[in-house]
């Protein structure tokens, strides 16, 4: 028989010479590369997983070490230049432990009444004296109030200016509130606080940068100085003052604050802090260094 013909409507075969007719539509086709990509990409997976695990672990230890490191605290910037919140907790921890000194002291106190030794029973008596003078009491009376403040903002900003004065000398120091502080006594001041803290005999005041410290507390201004006594001979004595009167002088003229406040009745709490002296020792000389 003769050779039989095809008589399918299909498409062509495909020959060597012709290549494949391509089919119509949007038919996606795979480059020739695309089992080695496939591959690579096993292959890096593979490598990335040990390597994020080591990232996740080095990121645990950091954030635990940052931990220890910071006691608890904020270790962020903007805390720590936030001057009145590091005030504010330094205060409430120093209250906190004179709240324990003055607790510890009236158990010493009652256990040493109850010792039955004439000797002990003649010492207490004396102490019991002494306490009133010492400002471990509470009182109460007539005096007056002074209140010391640093200049306004704009006075401060505008300082520094050629012929002018300094931002320094427009805030309170620890010698204007000394000033004030001697003053009264010399005008018969019988008790005093600073802040509502009483002034006894182991009383420092220090500037620390902007505040005031007073028995390991920093307070920020305004500054009030409260003495009971006779108002008019406590006025008199402030009036008297040359040093009172050289800070009324910035007073006048950069508007720092004073305010002098006369009271009928002035409430005192007692000290209650350590009354512990500290003082400087002279050392053994040393021959210098070379």
């Amino acid at each position: 028989m003769g050779d039989q013909v095809s008589t399918d409507d299909g498409p062509p075969e495909p020959t060597p010479e012709r290549p494949p007719e391509r089919p119509h539509g949007h038919v996606r086709t795979e480059p020739w590369w695309s089992p080695w990509r496939d591959l690579m990409r096993i292959r890096l997976r593979g490598r990335w997983r040990p390597a994020a695990v080591a990232m996740f672990v080095a990121a645990g230890a950091l954030f635990v070490t940052t931990s220890i490191n910071s006691k608890g605290l904020d270790l962020r910037a903007s805390s720590v230049t936030d001057l009145d919140h590091v005030v504010q907790a330094e205060r409430d921890h120093t209250n906190a432990l004179q709240s324990q000194i003055a607790v510890l002291n009236s158990q010493v106190g009652s256990l040493s009444r109850q010792v039955s030794n004439a000797q002990v029973a003649a010492l207490q008596r004396r102490v019991d004296r002494l306490r009133d003078p010492a400002g471990v009491l509470p009182v109460q009376g007539p005096g007056l109030t002074v209140s010391l403040n640093d200049a306004p903002k704009s006075q401060i900003d505008a300082a520094g200016k050629p012929g002018g004065v300094s931002a320094d000398e427009l805030v309170v120091h620890q010698q204007d509130i000394q000033a004030v502080v001697n003053a009264l006594w010399s005008g018969g001041a019988e008790a005093m606080t600073i802040q509502n803290q009483r002034v006894v005999s182991t009383t420092g005041i220090k500037c620390v940068g902007n505040t005031v410290v007073l028995h390991g507390v920093p307070y920020s201004p305004p500054y009030e100085i409260a003495a009971i006594g006779d108002p008019v001979a406590l006025q008199a004595a402030l009036d008297a003052s040359d040093y009172v009167s050289a800070y009324r002088s910035f007073v006048a003229l950069y508007q720092l604050g004073y305010l002098v406040t006369p009271s009928v009745s002035l409430d005192f709490p007692a000290y209650t802090g350590s009354t512990a002296l500290k003082y400087a020792v002279a050392g053994t000389p040393q021959p210098p260094v070379r």
